[in-house]
């Protein structure tokens, strides 16, 4: 798992927060309301302070749910009903009931996508795929889900603290995706099948250029190419490399594999690298 996470700062922001007071009274009368008892004589306040105290304080994190369903369910079309909605897609969230926790989450952003607090709903809906991210060795269908709604918080809450998370997990699991090409690339370079890894390479090279994964890339197509013959392309894989990561150990490896073959890190030729070349080295994009 890349890793997991709350909402920053525990419904910071949200307008969300009950009185001190009223959340050391109801702590204090614990006993006094038992898993079963009929809630209709307490107010939605009262209800809605119970379950937070409950999400913050036991383990089961699922049990403050019938606190805030119980407000939805008592008080429905109140302010505390429409907050009640997103805490329980927030304690699903931490129980790990992800698929409920969307579920939920969306439930609130089509009823009320205006409110406040539907960038925290949206957000919600990207943690239950993140936090779902498995070994870069299986499928990575979540890690795309993941990015697909992560982009979603970024783009259109921009100016809150959830796009700020956002842009950091999005990152992550950017860099996982590269992760994988990387994995199935070094696989065929292993077994001799240099196309196919070039393919895989290429991709890093060109769609995940800002991961930590493109000195390797590059390094591995010289490998490839050279493997093949093809020493135009190694040569300019190399100078993209040097230009780009010239203290990065696998420039040194590549330049190491150009001066066995008795070849330079100068780009030449016309293939797909030579594009690049002119891109990134020398500015040229049209």
């Amino acid at each position: 798992m890349v890793g997991s996470g709350n909402k920053p700062g525990f419904r910071k922001g949200a307008s969300l927060l009950v009185t001190g007071a009223l959340v050391l009274t109801l702590a204090a009368c614990s006993n006094e309301v038992g898993e079963n008892e009929p809630l209709d004589a307490y107010s939605a306040e009262e209800i809605f302070a119970r379950g937070e105290y409950v999400l913050e304080n036991n383990r089961r994190t699922e049990a403050s749910l019938r606190y805030f369903r119980e407000v939805e369910r008592i008080y429905p079309y109140t302010d505390w009903a429409r907050r009640a909605i997103v805490m329980q897609a927030y304690a699903q969230h931490r129980a790990g009931d992800y698929e409920e926790a969307r579920a939920t989450a969306q439930r609130f952003l089509d009823q009320y996508p205006g409110d406040p607090d539907a960038a925290w709903a949206a957000y919600i809906i990207a943690l239950t795929y993140y936090d779902q991210i498995e070994d870069v060795g299986r499928d990575q269908g979540l890690t795309f889900q993941a990015l697909q709604h992560l982009r979603i918080v970024i783009e259109q809450y921009p100016n809150t603290e959830y796009a700020r998370s956002a842009v950091l997990k999005f990152d992550l699991a950017f860099d996982r995706l590269a992760a994988k090409e990387m994995e199935i690339g070094r696989y065929y370079l292993r077994r001799g099948n240099y196309q196919a890894a070039i393919n895989r390479f290429r991709v890093v090279v060109e769609e995940f250029q800002t991961t930590t994964h493109t000195p390797e890339a590059l390094h591995r197509l010289v490998e490839s190419y050279l493997a093949l013959g093809l020493r135009q392309e190694a040569q300019t894989a190399a100078a993209i490399l040097g230009y780009n990561f010239r203290s990065n150990p696998f420039y040194q490896d590549s330049f190491d594999l150009l001066t066995a073959a008795g070849l330079s890190d100068q780009a030449s030729g016309t293939s797909w690298l030579v594009d690049i070349y002119r891109q990134t080295v020398r500015g040229d994009w049209l």
